[in-house]
């Protein structure tokens, strides 16, 4: 039997892979490792689960490590901070993208080398400050890196290895452009590798113009060959009978990955499957990157069995024991069908995968399977049928929405506890500590003359109100407590001979009989603040009527 040493794979290589529990080599790796690790430029085709990362990964990782002036002969280079990327991996999706690095990095960590990841979506501090610090392999999207290269946060004129993944489904997401212009700033003559399921839509033309006499290897037609999935599909006789069906197939114990669609189907799929009592995530594109792998380890670890995903999911989702794939909605086109049931029966697993068709998606099913490659009998299916049932196996006992519900809230971000030391944040932590209303933190010593910079008596200060009335939200002597305003029918007329309020702030009076008009008393400010209006000519002209006198027209 072929073994990893026997392939030319160093040992602190394969006692990385013997600690993940990875001791023999699949077949694409058995195929392409040995011209990889010579050096070559390799097409590699193979299905998904197949092991094409690993067969990029071992080789990119040992030969960086062997490569190199500054290398010390242990993998170890030259100051973290000089380091600049050697290696780079282009992935179409950041969940493609992260699954390469966690392939990858053990491998790199055995030879002392270091990786990071690049992708859209999140700020890019955290990335520029892993660059900054200094990394061999960078594992990308093309999009986020094209920008920090812009930028000149990075620099990819040291690369000598680069690899494609995926470069189909690149080409299919219009990433082409943005590739060739990342390949071209890598130097020329450096090894170039290249693995997808299929090698086509385009492909060609980044294997003419980068790749030097490249050895292909292909271990699977472009259809579907995997000889431990089942493929069923059920034919529904209308949108109720396929609502159910949805449920019967997730109630099962096993871990399920539904795909729909739409972004908004996937959504509101796993929220209906968790009001019915089994707890379900969405994974498509309107989620942050957060949210993304929060709901992604909610599913790995088996807290929730259920993932209903749009076709994001579809290629770089690697978890493992998932025992059945549902064609919620039927896919676009039969790449997709294949990626999509790639996400069951992995690595020589066992797995299952169900199409639900109406009768109007009949036809449309039929050739979509054909391309494939499936075989697979249009099967008449009842919710809640003997057969159905039969077919889910063992139920998982149901959830009740309300426990879900508050386990999600406990491990939401609690929102509070800040540090601030405004007024406003000061007001709010006392109303939440039952003080009285308005009555802030420090209602002695806030209030008082050395408080108020403007007023020189201490009744004009925010600690008491102008009018002598007790401040707001305190008692009187007589229990009531001090308000803004007495109520309308309460107020006393007002007396336009009197002082202004204050005892010394100036007023605007009408002389007009109400008409918008007024004169500004000049002298009215003598004293007013400690200043003088001497000298200063006093206003006149049209004036609009102060609220007082507006007030007293009305009879107020």
């Amino acid at each position: 039997m072929t073994s990893f040493s026997s392939l030319g794979v160093p040992a602190a290589i394969t006692s990385a892979l013997a600690s993940l529990d990875i001791t023999e080599p699949f077949p694409i790796q058995v195929k392409t490792l040995p011209d990889t690790l010579a050096g070559r430029d390799v097409l590699g085709r193979g299905q998904t689960g197949s092991g094409k990362t690993l067969a990029f990964a071992i080789p990119l990782v040992t030969r960086l490590a062997a490569s190199g002036e500054e290398n010390d002969g242990a993998g170890r280079r030259r100051a973290s901070g000089t380091r600049k990327p050697r290696g780079l991996v282009l992935a179409p999706t950041r969940e493609l993208a992260t699954q390469i690095d966690r392939t990858v990095a053990p491998l790199a960590e055995a030879l002392g080398l270091r990786t990071t990841v690049i992708y859209g979506g999140v700020s890019q501090a955290r990335q520029e400050k892993a660059l900054a610090a200094g990394v061999d392999i960078v594992i990308a999207c093309p999009g986020r890196l094209e920008d920090l290269m812009k930028q000149g946060v990075v620099s990819l004129n040291e690369v000598s290895i680069s690899v494609l993944d995926e470069a189909d489904h690149m080409a299919d997401l219009g990433f082409l452009p943005v590739v060739r212009r990342i390949l071209d700033t890598t130097p020329a003559g450096g090894q170039r590798l290249l693995f997808s399921a299929t090698l086509d839509n385009g492909v060609d033309k980044l294997v003419n113009r980068y790749m030097q006499k490249p050895v292909t290897h292909s271990v699977d037609a472009p259809q579907a060959a995997v000889t431990t999935m089942e493929h069923h599909v059920f034919l529904a006789k209308d949108k109720d009978a396929k609502k159910l069906l949805i449920n019967d197939l997730a109630s099962g114990a096993g871990k399920r990955v539904l795909f729909t669609r739409t972004k908004h189907a996937a959504k509101k799929l796993a929220k209906v499957l968790t009001a019915n009592g089994i707890p379900a995530v969405d994974l498509h594109g309107n989620l942050s990157q957060n949210a993304r792998d929060r709901n992604l380890a909610e599913f790995s670890s088996g807290e929730v069995r259920v993932l209903v995903a749009t076709d994001v999911a579809a290629r770089g989702v690697h978890v493992d024991e998932v025992e059945l794939v549902i064609h919620v909605d039927p896919p676009a086109e039969h790449k997709a069908y294949l990626h999509r049931s790639g996400r069951t029966a992995r690595a020589g697993a066992e797995g299952t995968v169900v199409t639900l068709v109406l009768p109007e998606e009949r036809s449309e099913v039929q050739k979509l399977l054909r391309a494939a490659g499936v075989k697979a009998p249009f099967t008449p299916a009842a919710p809640g049928s003997r057969e159905i049932l039969d077919f889910v196996g063992e139920q998982a006992e149901a959830v009740d929405p309300a426990s879900r519900a508050a386990v999600q809230a406990a491990k939401a971000p609690q929102q509070g506890g800040g540090k601030s030391t405004g007024a406003n944040a000061q007001r709010k932590r006392a109303r939440r500590g039952g003080q009285g209303a308005g009555q802030g933190p420090k209602a002695s010593g806030q209030g008082g003359e050395a408080s108020q910079g403007k007023s020189a008596s201490g009744d004009a200060g925010r600690g008491r109100r102008r009018d002598g009335a007790a401040p707001r939200g305190e008692r009187t002597a007589s229990g009531a407590r001090g308000d803004r305003t007495p109520a309308r029918g309460d107020r006393p007329a007002r007396d336009r001979s009197a002082a202004p309020r204050g005892g010394s702030a100036p007023v605007w009076s009408s002389t007009t009989g109400g008409t918008s008009g007024g004169a500004y008393d000049a002298g009215a400010r003598s004293g007013a603040r400690g200043g003088s209006a001497a000298g200063r000519p006093a206003r006149s002209g049209p004036r609009r009527a102060s609220a007082p006198a507006s007030n007293a027209r009305r009879g107020r």
